[in-house]
C-alpha cells in the first residue's frame, strides 16, 4: 500500500503541473484564437472589397462589350448591304457574259452547220462531177477501143500483123511520154538552178557592197564558174564536157567520165584519181570569206597540255575521275556499264548504214563512204579505232577523229576510203573499241557483175486453131552493173556461145574503157506459130558474163486445134450444190463452119444417173451458136458412182463432158465443175435431259446446232410446247458453213408430272432434225413471294435491304380440287410445319435474316435480304502496297537529295554510283513489302486509307448471285443439335438477286479517306476528340440525317448538318469520354437519298493503374535528431497502356486545412471519430515533411523514384503528415500516411503503452542550455502492460511477452559518444517477481536499435485478482544521461 501511496503523491504532482499546463495552454489558445479571429475579420473585409472592384469592372469591361457587339453589328449590316449591291451587279455581269457566251455559241452551231451543209452540198456536187468525168472516161476509152478495133482490122484486111503493130504503136506512145515528162523535169530543174544562182549572185554583191571582195585564184575555174558555163551550153544546145586539166601521166590510162555519169551524194562517191587532186574543189561551194579554206591554211591543233587541262566537272574531283577514266580508255580496259541497276549487254555503238558496202566499183577510182556511229548505251562512252583487217589495209583507208566522251544518243562520223587496186570481191571488218567492249562493222566491196532475169516463166498461148497467129511480150532485165549479150535458143538447138555473142550482141560498147557505162537491155519479142495439131513446149535463154555463162529457162506452151466447134466457156461451173437437189445451167456451143453441123451431147456413163444434157442431139447453124441445157441432180450414191471423177476428201466433182460434130474424128469436151455438200444439220447433245424442275423456276440447257454443209442454211423450231422455249430468235435462225450456232432451250414446267417430248427443227429444204427431251417437273411444299429481287444502285459499304415471303400454301391433301406439293409422280409432301434454309455463296456480299427456319400451313414468314457490297480485300491490300511502296520509293529519293544537298561534292560522283543504290533498294525493298504484307490488316491505317481511294474512283460494277433455298418437313426446334434435317435436293427453290454497284455519293476527305475512327486508349474521365470531313461528290445537292448514338454511351456528335451541297465539304466533330474501363465501339450513319455512309467509332477506356512500392500505404521515417533531415525513396509503377500525369499533395498544405482546425481537438473525441492525419508539424510555419517531385507524367510501362524527407525543427513524437497521388488533377490513387519521430539527444525508446495524447502542447518547453546539456536528467516514465493467458486445460500457457527498442539515432553533429549504453537496475527484484529482462544491460551504435525482451509468467503466490504492479529504472548514456521508470503492470485472463 505505500507504494500505491508514493505513486499517488507521485501522481498528484504530476497532475498540479499537467493542470497549470493546461490552463497556460488554454490562455495561449484563446489569445491565438483573439489574434486570428481579427486577422480573418481583416482578411474576410479586403475580399469583399476585391470582390466588388471585381464585380465593378466586369460591369464595365461588360458594357464596353456591348457597345463594341453593336458597332461590330452596324458595320457587318452596312458591309452586307454593300456586299449585296455588288454581288448583284456581279451577277448582271455574270448573266451577260453567260448570254453573249451563248449567243457566240449559238453563232459558233450556226457556222458549223451551215458549214456542214455546204460541205454535204460540195460533196454531192464533187460526186457529180466526178460521175462526169468518169462517164467521159468510160466514153473515151469506148472511143480508144473503137479506133484501135477498127485499125486492127484494117492491118488484118492488109494481111499485116495487127497485134506487132498495135504493141509497136503503145510502146512508142509509152517513149514519148516518158521523154515528155523526162524534159518536162529537166526544165523545171534547170529553173530551179537558175534561181538558186540569181539567188546567190544577189546575196554576194550584198556582201560586195559591205567588204572587199576574197582573193581568188587565178589559175582555175571556181565551181560556180562551171556550173555557169554547163547551163549555158546546154542552153545553146551544145555537148557539155569537162574542163581540162593537166593530168599526170598516170592519169591519162582512164579515159575522162562524162559528167552527167558523176555521182556525188553524202554516201558514195566516186571519181577519177586525176580530178581529186583538190577534192574541196570539187564537192564543196567556193567560200565568200577567205580564211579556213586557204590551201596553205593548217587547222589548228588543241595541244595535249591543254586539253588535259581543259575542266570537264565543276570540281577537282570531277577532273581526276574523268581523267582516270580517259587513262582506263586509253589503256583498253573494258568496263561493265551498270546504269539504274541494269547492265549494258550488247552492241555499244550502232552504225548507219550497218553495211559499209561499195559495189560495182573500177580499178584505180577513189571511192568514200561516211557511216555514223550512235552511242547506244546507257550512258557516257567513248570509241576509238582499233583499225581494219590485215588483207584490206591497202585498199581501206580510215579517217576517224576520237570524239572524246560521247552521251547516250550522240553520234560520231567516220570516212571510209576505198581505193580498188584489183578486180576482186572485198569482205572484212573495221574494228574499234569501246568503254564497254569492242565492236565491227562490216566492210564489202562488189566488182561490177551482170545480173539478168525474165519477168515470166511461163508463157501460155491457150487452144488456137491451126493457121491462127498468136503473139506474147517476155521482158528480159539486167539489174546489174556489167553489160552482157544474149540469145534466144529452143533447149533442143545447140549452137556456139562465143560465136552468138560476138554476132548478135549489140548492147555492148566497143570502147571497153567505158566499164561505167550501165547497159540496159530492149524489149525482145517471141513470135510463136503453130503448123501442128499438138502442143508445144519450147524456150531458152542463154546469158554470158565476161568470166561464166549461165543460163535463162522459159516454157513456152500452145494448143493447136483444127475443130471448127468449140465451148468458149470449157469449164461449167455449178459452184456448191446440195445432195437430192436439182441444179440447172446452159452450155453455149459457138461454130466458125459456115455449113450446118450435127451434134451429139454425151454424159460419162459414170454420172448419167447424176447429170443429163438436154437435147441429147441437134443442129448448129453455120457461124453462130447453139444452147443446150444441163440438169445436175447429185444422189447420195454420187461419191461412189463418179469414182475418179469425184474428190471424196474436197468433195469437188469434175464431171468431163463430150460434144461430137458429124464426120469428125474428134470430139470437143467441156468440163462440169461442182462441188458437193451434204444438208445434215447435226443437234448435239441429240437427247437432252433437265432433271428435276420446280414450277416455279425455268431451266436453260445449251445444245449446238452444227452445219455439215458447204452453204449457209436456214432453219426454225416448230411446233414447240407451252411449257418449251427457244432463244435466241424464238428458235430460228441461220448457220454458216461448217459451223456451229448454239442455242438455249429453256423448260418451265407448269405442273408435278414426268415429261418425255420431243423439239423438231425444220431446215429450209423441209429436212426434220428432233431432239428428245425429258423432264420432272416438282411442286415444292413451300414458296416465295418474289424470285426476283432487284436491289437499287448501292454504293460501296452501304445497304440495300428487301423483304420477301416464305409462304406454306399446303393445307389439304386432296389432289382432286388443287395440285398438291411431290416430286414428279411421287407421294405428295405431308401437311405441317415446314422448314427452309437460304444457302449464300462462299464471300458474298448478300445476308439473309432469318435463313433458316419453319413456316406453318397456312402461314408465311418474313424474310429480309441485305446487300452491302464491299470492294475485295486482296484488291484493297495491293492498293496499300502499291502505296507502301511508293512512299518508300519517295523517302529514298528525298533522302539522296538531303545527302546531295548537305555535300554539293558529290553531286558528280552520284550518277557512278546510283547503280549500287538502286540494287540496294531492290535487295531490301521486297522483304520489308513481304513483312508490311504479312503485318498488314483490315484495321490497319494503310488498308482503311487505300480502301478510301478506291472506293472513291470506284466506276461502278453489276453482280448476278443465285441463292437456293433448301425445304424439308417438320420442324427446325424438333431436331436434335447433331441431328440434320432431310432436306430433298429437288425441292429447292431459287432467289435470283441483281445487284448493282455504284461509287459512294458523300466520301470521308479526312484522314486518307478512312472510315473507322479509332480514338485509341483515353483515360477514364477523360475526353477525345476527332474531326471528320463529309464531302458530297454526287451531281446534285443531298439532304443529310445522322443516326442515333447511344445516349447513355461515351461517343457523342458534337455537331451535326442537315444539307450538303454539290462539291462542298463539312466538318463533324466527334468526342470519346469513358465512363469506366470499357472497349466501346458504335456505328454513325450518315443517311442521303443516293446511299448511306457508315462511319465506325472506336475507342478504348483505360483506367489508371499506378502500383505504389510502400506496403501498407504508411511510410515512417524513423527518429531524426531536432533540426535535421533525413530522406526516403519509393516507387510509382504505371501498369496501364497510356502516360499518367501525376501530382502529390500533402494534407498539412491543403486549403482546407485552416477550415478544419477551427473544429474541436482531435484527443478530445473518441478514437472512432478521429479523422483528421495531420499531425504535430515545424514550429517554423513549414511543413515537416516534403516531397520531390510534386508533378510530371509517367510514361507507360515505365517508373517514377519519389523522394520524402523529414526535416523537424524540435522534438516530438507525433509527427504525421498524409501525402495524396492525385492523378489527372481529377482522381486520387493512393494516400500515403507519413510518420516521424524527432529528439533532442541521440537516444530514444520505443514501446509501451501509451500515456499521453498524440498532439503537442502548445507550450513553449525550455530547452536545456548548450553548457549543461549533458548533465541534464530527467526522469520519464514507460507503461509496459502484460496479460497473461491462462488456459482451461492442464496444459502450462506461454509467458506474456512485451518488447522494448533502444535505439541510437545517427547524426551528422560531432558528439565524443559513439553509441549509446543502456542498463537495467533491479532485476533480480523483478525475477521474484516472475519477469524477465534481456538483456539487462548493453550498448547501441549509431543508426541501429536493440530490443529488450520482457516476458512474465505468475507465479505461485500471484493472486490473480489483484494486477501486479512493479517499476525498474532504464538509464540511458549518451550525449547526455537519460533515466526511464518502467512500471510493469502484470495481470491473469482468461479465455471468453
Amino acid at each position: 500500500m505505500w507504494d500505491i501511496e508514493i505513486l499517488n503523491g507521485h501522481l498528484d504532482t504530476t497532475r498540479k503541473a499537467l493542470e497549470e499546463e493546461e490552463a497556460a495552454e488554454e490562455r495561449r489558445l484563446q489569445a491565438r484564437a483573439a489574434e486570428r479571429l481579427h486577422e480573418e475579420k481583416a482578411a474576410f473585409r479586403k475580399a469583399e472589397r476585391n470582390r466588388l472592384l471585381r464585380i465593378r469592372k466586369s460591369m464595365h469591361i461588360q458594357k464596353e462589350h456591348g457597345l463594341q457587339h453593336q458597332k461590330l453589328v452596324e458595320d457587318a449590316q452596312k458591309n452586307h448591304k454593300i456586299a449585296i449591291k455588288f454581288l448583284k451587279a456581279s451577277l448582271g455581269r455574270i448573266r451577260e457574259q453567260e448570254q453573249k457566251e451563248e449567243m457566240e455559241s449559238r453563232e459558233h452551231l450556226k457556222r458549223r452547220m451551215d458549214a456542214v451543209l455546204a460541205l454535204k452540198n460540195n460533196i454531192t456536187a464533187n460526186r457529180e462531177t466526178l460521175r462526169k468525168f468518169q462517164a467521159w472516161g468510160q466514153t473515151r476509152a469506148e472511143l480508144a477501143k473503137q479506133k484501135a478495133q477498127v485499125e486492127k482490122e484494117a492491118i488484118l484486111a492488109q494481111g499485116g500483123d495487127a497485134f506487132k503493130q498495135l504493141f509497136h504503136q503503145r510502146r512508142r506512145q509509152e517513149l514519148e511520154a516518158q521523154k515528155r515528162a523526162f524534159e518536162e523535169e529537166q526544165r523545171h530543174r534547170k529553173l530551179e538552178i537558175v534561181s538558186r544562182l540569181w539567188k546567190e549572185e544577189a546575196e554576194e554583191e550584198n556582201r560586195r557592197r559591205k567588204q572587199l571582195p576574197p582573193a581568188q585564184p587565178s589559175d582555175r575555174l571556181t565551181l560556180r564558174d562551171k556550173t555557169w558555163c554547163y547551163v549555158a551550153d546546154f542552153l545553146e544546145g551544145v555537148t557539155t564536157t569537162a574542163p581540162s586539166y593537166p593530168l599526170d601521166t598516170e592519169d591519162l590510162v582512164y579515159p575522162e567520165a562524162p559528167q552527167l555519169l558523176q555521182a556525188i551524194s553524202s554516201e558514195s562517191v566516186q571519181c577519177d584519181p586525176g580530178l581529186l587532186t583538190n577534192p574541196e574543189e570539187e564537192i564543196f561551194a567556193e567560200p565568200e570569206i577567205s580564211g579556213l579554206w586557204n590551201e596553205d591554211y593548217t587547222p589548228y591543233q588543241v595541244p595535249k597540255e591543254d586539253v588535259e587541262r581543259k575542266p570537264v566537272g565543276g570540281t577537282k574531283m570531277d577532273k581526276d575521275i574523268l581523267a582516270h577514266t580517259m587513262e582506263r580508255l586509253r589503256s583498253g580496259v573494258v568496263h561493265k556499264q551498270v546504269v539504274s541497276g541494269r547492265e549494258f549487254k550488247g552492241r555499244p555503238f550502232n552504225s548507219k548504214p550497218e553495211l559499209i558496202h561499195f559495189k560495182d566499183f573500177d580499178i584505180g577510182k577513189v571511192y568514200k563512204k561516211k557511216i555514223t556511229l550512235i552511242n547506244a548505251t546507257y550512258t557516257i562512252n567513248y570509241c576509238k579505232l582499233v583499225g581494219v583487217e590485215e588483207h584490206l589495209r591497202d585498199f581501206i583507208h580510215i579517217d576517224f577523229n576520237p570524239p572524246g566522251p560521247m552521251s547516250a544518243g550522240m553520234s560520231c562520223e567516220v570516212l571510209v576510203t576505198f581505193k580498188p587496186m584489183i578486180n576482186k570481191d572485198l569482205e572484212g571488218n573495221v574494228s574499234f573499241l569501246a568503254q564497254t567492249g569492242g565492236f565491227s562493222v562490216p566492210l564489202k566491196c562488189s566488182t561490177k557483175k551482170c545480173s539478168l532475169s525474165l519477168d515470166k516463166d511461163l508463157i501460155d498461148f491457150g487452144s488456137y486453131v491451126v493457121g491462127e497467129t498468136a503473139s506474147r511480150v517476155i521482158t528480159l532485165t539486167n539489174i546489174g552493173g556489167l553489160g552482157t549479150g544474149f540469145k534466144f535458143q529452143p533447149t533442143s538447138e545447140s549452137c556456139d556461145l562465143a560465136t552468138s555473142l560476138k554476132t548478135s550482141s549489140f548492147f555492148l560498147y566497143e570502147d571497153k574503157n567505158l566499164y561505167d557505162k550501165v547497159i540496159m537491155p530492149s524489149v525482145s519479142e517471141n513470135m510463136f506459130e503453130t503448123h501442128e495439131s499438138s502442143p508445144v513446149e519450147t524456150g531458152k535463154t542463154e546469158s554470158k558474163e565476161p568470166e561464166e555463162g549461165r543460163h535463162l529457162y522459159f516454157r513456152v506452151v500452145g494448143v493447136a486445134i483444127d475443130v471448127p466447134v468449140w465451148v468458149p466457156k470449157p469449164n461449167v461451173d455449178l459452184k456448191i450444190c446440195m445432195y437430192d437437189r436439182l441444179y440447172q445451167d446452159s452450155v453455149l456451143v459457138h461454130t466458125r463452119s459456115k455449113a450446118a453441123l450435127r451434134l451429139r451431147f454425151e454424159v460419162c456413163k459414170e454420172l448419167r444417173a447424176h447429170i443429163e444434157l438436154l437435147p441429147e442431139t441437134g443442129y448448129i447453124q453455120a457461124l453462130s451458136s447453139y444452147s443446150v441445157q444441163l440438169k445436175f441432180l447429185p444422189r447420195h450414191s454420187l461419191p461412189e458412182d463418179a469414182g475418179k471423177y469425184f474428190d471424196k476428201e474436197t468433195r469437188v466433182l469434175e464431171a468431163p463432158m463430150t460434144i461430137w460434130v458429124a464426120d469428125q474424128i474428134k470430139p470437143v469436151g467441156f468440163i462440169v465443175h461442182a462441188i458437193v455438200t451434204t444438208s445434215d444439220l447435226e443437234i448435239s447433245p441429240p437427247e437432252v435431259d433437265f432433271g428435276y424442275c420446280t414450277i416455279y423456276e425455268a431451266i436453260k440447257t445449251k445444245v449446238t446446232v452444227h452445219n455439215h454443209s458447204l452453204l449457209p442454211q436456214e432453219f426454225g423450231f416448230v411446233g414447240l410446247p407451252k411449257f418449251v422455249d427457244i432463244q435466241p430468235n424464238d428458235g430460228f435462225g441461220t448457220v454458216l458453213p461448217l459451223e456451229s450456232l448454239q442455242l438455249y432451250v429453256i423448260f418451265q414446267p407448269t405442273k408435278a408430272k414426268e415429261y418425255s417430248f420431243e423439239l423438231i427443227c425444220k431446215s429450209e429444204i423441209n429436212r426434220q432434225f428432233k431432239l428428245s427431251c425429258r423432264a420432272v417437273g416438282v411442286h415444292p411444299p413451300l414458296e416465295l413471294s418474289h424470285y426476283h429481287i432487284k436491289f437499287a444502285a448501292t454504293a460501296l459499304y452501304d445497304t440495300s435491304v428487301a423483304t420477301l415471303y416464305v409462304i406454306n400454301s399446303h393445307l389439304s391433301m386432296n389432289s382432286l380440287t388443287h395440285s398438291v406439293p411431290r416430286i414428279g409422280s411421287q407421294d405428295a409432301a405431308p401437311v405441317g410445319p415446314t422448314s427452309f434454309e437460304f444457302l449464300l455463296p462462299p464471300d458474298s456480299p448478300i445476308t439473309i435474316s432469318p435463313s433458316v427456319g419453319t413456316v406453318l400451313p397456312g402461314k408465311r414468314c418474313l424474310v429480309q435480304v441485305a446487300f452491302q457490297p464491299v470492294l475485295p480485300e486482296e484488291l484493297v491490300r495491293q492498293e496499300a502496297l502499291q502505296a507502301l511502296s511508293k512512299e518508300a520509293g519517295a523517302k529514298q529519293t528525298r533522302k539522296d537529295t538531303v545527302t546531295q544537298k548537305k555535300d554539293p561534292r558529290r553531286q558528280s560522283i552520284l550518277p557512278m554510283r546510283q547503280q549500287n543504290r538502286e540494287r540496294q533498294f531492290r535487295v531490301s525493298t521486297p522483304p520489308t513489302l513481304e513483312l508490311q504484307k504479312q503485318e498488314l490488316k483490315a484495321s490497319s491505317e494503310e488498308f482503311q486509307a487505300a480502301q478510301a481511294a478506291l472506293a472513291r474512283a470506284f466506276g461502278g460494277k453489276f453482280d448476278k448471285f443465285v441463292v437456293p433455298c433448301v425445304i424439308a418437313s417438320g420442324d427446325i426446334k424438333d431436331r436434335k443439335e447433331t441431328e440434320p434435317m432431310s432436306f430433298s435436293p429437288h425441292n429447292t427453290l431459287y432467289l435470283e438477286l441483281w445487284c448493282p454497284t455504284v461509287a459512294p455519293s458523300i466520301v470521308v476527305t479526312s484522314d486518307k479517306g478512312k472510315t473507322v475512327f479509332n480514338f485509341g486508349e483515353v483515360a477514364v474521365g477523360h475526353r477525345g476528340m476527332k474531326k471528320v470531313s463529309i464531302q458530297n461528290i454526287s451531281p446534285e445537292d443531298l439532304a443529310v440525317e445522322f443516326s442515333v448514338l447511344n445516349p447513355n454511351g461515351p461517343f457523342v456528335l458534337l455537331n451535326s448538318f442537315n444539307k450538303l451541297l454539290v462539291g462542298e465539304t463539312q466538318v463533324l466533330g466527334l468526342s470519346f469520354l469513358p465512363q469506366e474501363s470499357i472497349q466501346a465501339q458504335e456505328t454513325l450513319d450518315i443517311i442521303t437519298k443516293r446511299g448511306t455512309l457508315t462511319l465506325t467509332l472506336l475507342g478504348t477506356g483505360v483506367a489508371s493503374v499506378i502500383v505504389c512500392s510502400i506496403e501498407g500505404d504508411v511510410l515512417n521515417m524513423g527518429y531524426v535528431i531536432a533540426r535535421e533531415s533525413v530522406s526516403s525513396t519509393f516507387k510509382l509503377q504505371n501498369d496501364s497502356t497510356l502516360p499518367i500525369k501525376f501530382s502529390m499533395r500533402l494534407d498539412s498544405l491543403s486549403c482546407t486545412r485552416r477550415e478544419d482546425r477551427q473544429q474541436l481537438p482531435q484527443f478530445l473525441v473518441s478514437p472512432e471519430q478521429r479523422t483528421d492525419v495531420v499531425g504535430t508539424q515545424n514550429l517554423n510555419g513549414q511543413s515537416v515533411f516534403s516531397v520531390a517531385p510534386v508533378e510530371g507524367i509517367i510514361e507507360p510501362g515505365k517508373a517514377q523514384d519519389f523522394t520524402v524527407t523529414f526535416s523537424p525543427d524540435h522534438e516530438s513524437l507525433y509527427f504525421s503528415d498524409r501525402l495524396q497521388v492525385v492523378l489527372f488533377d481529377k482522381t486520387v490513387s493512393h494516400q500515403i500516411l507519413l510518420k516521424g519521430a524527432a529528439r533532442e539527444h541521440m537516444m530514444f525508446v520505443e514501446g509501451g503503452d501509451p500515456l499521453d495524447v498524440p498532439v503537442e502542447s502548445l507550450t513553449m518547453i525550455p530547452a536545456f542550455d548548450q553548457e549543461h546539456r549533458e548533465e541534464a536528467e530527467e526522469l520519464k516514465s514507460i507503461l509496459v502492460t502484460l496479460e497473461y493467458l491462462q488456459l482451461d486445460t492442464d496444459t502450462p500457457a506461454p509467458p506474456a511477452t512485451r518488447e522494448l527498442q533502444v535505439g541510437c539515432i545517427r547524426t551528422s553533429q560531432l558528439s565524443p559518444k559513439k553509441s549509446v549504453e543502456f542498463s537495467l537496475d533491479s532485476v533480480s527484484a523483478l525475477q521474484h517477481k516472475g519477469f524477465t529482462l534481456e538483456p539487462s544491460r548493453g550498448f547501441v551504435d549509431r543508426g541501429q536499435t536493440k530490443t529488450i525482451s520482457i516476458s512474465w509468467m505468475p507465479t505461485a503466490d500471484f493472486d490473480p485478482d489483484y494486477p501486479l504492479m512493479v517499476s525498474a529504472l532504464l538509464v540511458l548514456r549518451g550525449d547526455v544521461k537519460e533515466i526511464y521508470k518502467v512500471l510493469l503492470v502484470a495481470q491473469v485472463v482468461t479465455r471468453s
